[in-house]
């Protein structure tokens, strides 16, 4: 079934696969009001070029530690090319700026748990640290009862 669209328009299978992500991704971003759509009159989602862009943003910021409820706070940085450095400027302290000193707090809370978690293991299986000797880890111990 063809469904027609206007000019430059896609549906959402075909930003799905421009994008390299599922429709269900981008419904849910659509239901975050991360993303909008137009309707046809048959109730089917279209997109105009330009979803190409913002949906590899979000994908982008997703990809770098924030998350959905940060990603609103770029709203109007999607339509176009994020730079490679966010420069700090006082006018987006409630927008980008407001989100990622608490996203980098719990990344590392979160570094600092998993650091704790390895050194408690090695601690316990010593011949698992990577700089622990090759003949070490040769004489793992069998578990094999004969």
């Amino acid at each position: 079934m063809t469904v027609a669209t206007k000019g430059n328009e896609m549906l959402i299978g075909e930003l799905a696969a421009c994008t390299g992500t599922t429709t269900r991704a981008l419904r849910f971003y659509e239901e975050q009001g991360l993303l909008t759509c137009e309707r046809t009159t048959s109730g089917y989602r279209t997109y105009d070029e330009n979803a190409i862009k913002q949906v590899n943003n979000i994908r982008e910021l997703l990809d770098i530690g924030f998350t959905v409820d940060d990603v609103r706070a770029f709203l109007p940085y999607l339509d176009h090319d994020l730079p490679a450095v966010f420069p700090f400027e006082p006018r987006c302290a409630t927008g980008y700026a407001a989100v990622g000193p608490p996203r980098v707090a719990e990344l590392n809370e979160r570094i600092t748990r998993l650091t704790e978690l390895r050194d408690r293991l090695l601690d316990r299986m010593p011949w698992l640290a990577a700089d622990a000797p090759t003949a070490q880890r040769e004489e793992i111990p069998s578990t094999d009862q004969e």
